[in-house]
Formats: C-alpha cells, structure tokens, sequence
C-alpha cells in the first residue's frame, strides 16, 4: 500500500487476535491508533482463541478484511500458524507481548513460562478488586456515608461532573471508592472533614461542559420540563464555585475534569493518593 493510497482512506481493519481477553491488544491497538486522527480503525476482536477451529474464523475474517494483525497467542502452533498466514499474504502483523517479553527475559534471564491469561488470575489481587468494586457500589451517590473511613478515596462532586464512572474505574484498580454528591445550602456528610485515612477529592469541570452532560441525560430521559436550574448557566455556575471553595476550605485537592478522559482523572486520583499515603506512612512512623 502507498503512502499516497494511504492518505486517501478514511478507515482501516485492525485485527486483534487473543487467547485471554483481549484487553491487553485493545489497548495497545486503541493506544496506536489514537495517532493517526485522519483514519480510524474499525476493530475486529477475537477474544478466547484456543483452538484451529477458533483460528480459522479470525483468519477467514482477515482475509475477508485485511489490516493489521495484532496478536497475543501463548499456543505456538497457533501462534506460528497465524504469523505464517500473514507473511504469506503480505498482511502486517505483531506479536503485542513478544517484544516485552524478550526485554524481561534479558534482564530476568531464564525462559518465561508461558501462561493464557495470566494476568487474570483469581488471586489476592483480583479479590482484592472484587471488593474494592463492591465498596464501590454500596457508596456510590451519596449512599452509607457511615463508612466513609473504610474507602481509600472519596469524590465529591456536583451532579455529571464524572464521580461515578471515575469511581468505577478505580474500583477495577483495587482502589475502594465512595462519592458524594455536592449541593448548594445542603450540607455534606457529618465527619467528612475528619476523615484520616481516606483521600478526599473534589471534581470540576467547566459550566459548559456541566450543562452540555445534563442536557443530553435530560434528553436520555425523556424529560418533557427540564429544570431550569439544572441547566442554567448562573446556577451551574454558583454549583462549581460551592464545590472549589468547600475543597479550599478543608484543603482537598480539586480536579477540573473538564478536558480529561476518566482514565486520566483516575490517573492523577492514583498520583494523589500514593502522595496521600506516603504522607500517613512517615506521619505513623510506619
């Protein structure tokens, strides 16, 4: 294919072949593909792939569709027979994890045991996230506020400024989440501003980023009168400045989400918190 022939379409076919999950190549592939903002990819994934008969239906689809190929196949008959397939038909494809691998081998030494899945073991961590997920959702909106000590971050936040998604997201993370809702003249949780071990957050965004979201949950909603509070701008307006000067007053960290995607609020929310408990660490002593 040339660069010029290239240039001219406005999409392309990406294969993402696995034998787990496929989560690893989709974010891989999402991660690459996010660079080139003229063409999109349109996903092809094959998740499970354990057997020839599983093969043959990924392979007859990239022959149908051809792209690029991603792969993480631990069978190396499987994984031979596809690389093989692909060369043979000038279709580019990748081993996601070999390269990474060969980096940990070089410096570990000794051969890697390959494992499918192995980052999906029902161990202590993945418990350890099974109940951060529960916490979460038993203290999501505002819910058992007598059990905030037990979380390791608390959000705060006005209505769609993204605490519940973001909470969600750090709860896969192991991160036991509970958030909060924000009204004006109402006042928050008893206790909240004595909170020890819990980092206590506050979310932001821009008005208009606010009133856009509630817009299209009242339209979700099929809400033939709106509340025009809810979507006024002075009065959204006053929401966000209750929210920044309550974090100021008590020194809770804010976070304008306005521009961030969750996993990027998540992201500074993990920064925060590793901050937070090195802090209680030295503090205790411990």
């Amino acid at each position: 294919m040339t660069d010029a022939t290239r240039e001219s379409e406005s999409y392309y076919h990406l294969h993402l072949v696995s034998d787990s999950t496929g989560e690893t190549l989709i974010s891989v592939g999402r991660a690459a593909a996010a660079q080139y903002s003229s063409v999109r990819p349109i996903e092809h994934v094959y998740p499970l792939v354990r057997t020839h008969k599983q093969l043959d239906k990924a392979i007859q689809a990239i022959e149908e569709f051809p792209g690029i190929v991603l792969y993480t196949l631990t069978d190396p008959e499987l994984r031979n027979r596809l690389k093989t397939y692909c060369q043979t038909n000038s279709v580019p494809v990748l081993s996601v994890l070999a390269p990474v691998v060969r980096l940990f081998q070089a410096y570990i030494g000794g051969a890697p045991e390959p494992r499918v899945g192995g980052q999906h073991q029902l161990d202590g961590e993945y418990f350890r996230r099974i109940d951060a997920m529960n916490y979460t959702v038993m203290h999501d909106d505002g819910q058992h506020t007598d059990g905030l000590e037990g979380a390791d971050v608390v959000l705060l936040g006005i209505s769609r400024s993204s605490k519940t998604p973001t909470s969600i997201y750090l709860a896969n993370r192991g991160i036991k989440t509970a958030n909060i809702p924000l009204v004006p003249n109402i006042p928050v949780p008893p206790g909240l501003s004595d909170l020890k071990r819990p980092l206590v957050v506050g979310l932001v965004a821009s008005a208009e980023r606010v009133i856009e979201i509630r817009r299209n949950r009242l339209l979700g909603l099929n809400a033939s009168q709106p509340n025009d509070a809810y979507i006024d701008r002075e009065s959204v307006a006053e929401e966000i400045s209750f929210s920044r000067r309550l974090c100021a007053r008590h020194g809770w960290p804010v976070i304008d989400v306005t521009r961030r995607s969750i996993e990027e609020t998540a992201a500074a929310i993990i920064g925060l918190l590793q901050e937070h408990r090195r802090r209680i660490s030295e503090s205790t002593g411990g």
